[in-house]
């Protein structure tokens, strides 16, 4: 079978669609990427052919700037949030679309699988079913669907508990709508009207979930708040890490069981300020010798973490996750989806300090399921670091939370349930191929 990934420019989201292009290859699908050309090499690295995004679409995400920048400890505003959205996620959506179309007429794909977050796989979505190829979307953050209560979705709002809360969330979700999802809805409806489809009605969030054919939540149900999803939703647990992407460091040999190891970062995208957590960490536990304080820079140079660098302190621009995981007592992470996810399938702990992008949702979940504490700051205090930080170690019922969300993940088939899905829609490929070949050049699907 002939599978096409699509990534938004982001590795957030393309790591996980590569993990799956793995399974597939080594299952003998033949496997294509199209992406920004910045990652082209990490496409071509897994043997998948690459294909480059219009002009529209190519871009790196890393220089988009970031949200709430000169507002450390707040949430972004919703016209920060709004602006960033639209830059990155709706403004390239006729030119996904297009690099879409060439991309399928050189590769014919019986399936696509894309990010959650790939709004250029709409149009095709909102067009006839039988002109196109079975669409699969990677929940790569937390399962943006409407909730009974209202809350909008990436603010980090708890599920309610009384009628106040009720009440408070759908006020905050008339702002959200009016202020965030209305004028992106409206920006993307010009676009697709453009390309002769639409108008899309439900917001572009939940609209991925309600359109896709199938949908593969990366993470378990215990990490998702309670609610009526559609059917088509498939948790699959945590992806397995690729090995070997880093080599040991010199100082492997210390971890050896005789103290307790907090591992920190800011991952790949987020750290190009490790003031904000990285170094606050390193501070606030300075003074403990039991613990070993691991940091990695998510690909950034350990020379750029400011302040001194306490002795029990170990240092990393990369590191092998495979490797350092199972050695990890508590993760102090921004609340990145795909490594929180990882902590939690070892039964790791965490502490949690970030607002931007979906981070908000991401440690209110943490906080929520008990697994550990969310600070709920992009950048918390020395002191606030080292409560949290020893109250998870020392209060048995964080790691016992960690540990039956370990076991959830374990209980999940994660390989298997991708290959089960991908065998549904392949029978659902092959049954409209040739009538959708006969008819795509007649409906400009495909140019």
């Amino acid at each position: 079978m002939r599978i096409l990934i699509a990534s938004t420019p982001a590795t957030g989201h393309l790591n996980p669609l590569l993990a799956i292009g793995r399974i597939l290859m080594a299952e003998g699908h033949e496997v294509a990427g199209l992406s920004a050309n910045w990652l082209r090499g990490r496409i071509e690295e897994i043997g998948a052919e690459f294909y480059p995004f219009p002009p529209g679409a190519d871009f790196d995400v890393r220089e988009v700037p970031m949200e709430a920048s000169t507002a450390r400890h707040l949430a972004p505003t919703p016209a920060q949030v709004r602006a960033r959205r639209e830059r990155i996620f709706v403004a390239p959506v006729a030119a996904q679309h297009e690099g879409l179309q060439r991309t399928l007429r050189e590769f014919p794909a019986e399936v696509i699988i894309a990010d959650d977050l790939f709004f250029g796989v709409l149009p095709m979505l909102l067009g006839p079913r039988a002109l196109r190829p079975p669409v699969v979307l990677c929940g790569t953050s937390i399962l943006h669907w409407r909730r009974p209560d209202q809350a909008p979705i990436f603010a980090g709002l708890h599920p309610a508990t009384s009628t106040v809360q009720l009440e408070e969330y759908a006020a905050l979700a008339e702002e959200h709508d009016r202020l965030i999802h209305r004028p992106l809805l409206q920006s993307f409806n010009r676009i697709a009207k453009e390309l002769g489809v639409g108008p899309l009605t439900l917001p572009l969030f939940d609209s991925v979930i309600a359109l896709a054919d199938a949908y593969l939540q990366l993470s378990v149900p215990g990490f998702e708040y309670p609610r009526d999803i559609p059917s088509t939703v498939n948790f699959i647990g945590a992806l397995p890490i690729v090995p070997n992407q880093a080599p040991l460091p010199g100082w492997a040999h210390e971890l050896d069981g005789s103290r307790k190891v907090v591992l920190v970062t800011q991952g790949t995208l987020a750290n190009h300020d490790f003031s904000l957590l990285i170094a606050p960490t390193l501070a606030a536990l300075a003074d403990e010798p039991d613990l070993l304080v691991v940091a990695t820079a998510g690909g950034g140079s350990v020379e750029d973490i400011p302040g001194p660098i306490p002795g029990n302190a170990r240092l990393a621009s990369y590191l092998p996750f495979e490797w350092i995981l199972p050695k990890t007592d508590l993760f102090v992470t921004n609340g990145g989806y795909g490594s929180v996810n990882q902590a939690m399938s070892y039964g790791i702990p965490l502490v949690t300090a970030g607002l931007t992008q979906d981070k908000a949702d991401v440690n209110a979940r943490v906080a929520w399921s008990g697994v550990g504490i969310d600070l709920a700051t992009n950048a918390p205090s020395p002191e606030a670091l080292r409560a949290a930080v020893r109250a998870v170690l020392e209060q048995p019922r964080y790691l016992a939370r960690a540990a039956a969300m370990a076991a959830e993940f374990e209980a999940i088939d994660t390989q298997g349930e991708i290959l089960r899905v991908l065998g549904q829609l392949s029978n659902l490929s092959a049954a409209n191929g040739v009538r959708r070949r006969d008819s795509v050049v007649e409906l400009g699907f495909f140019g």
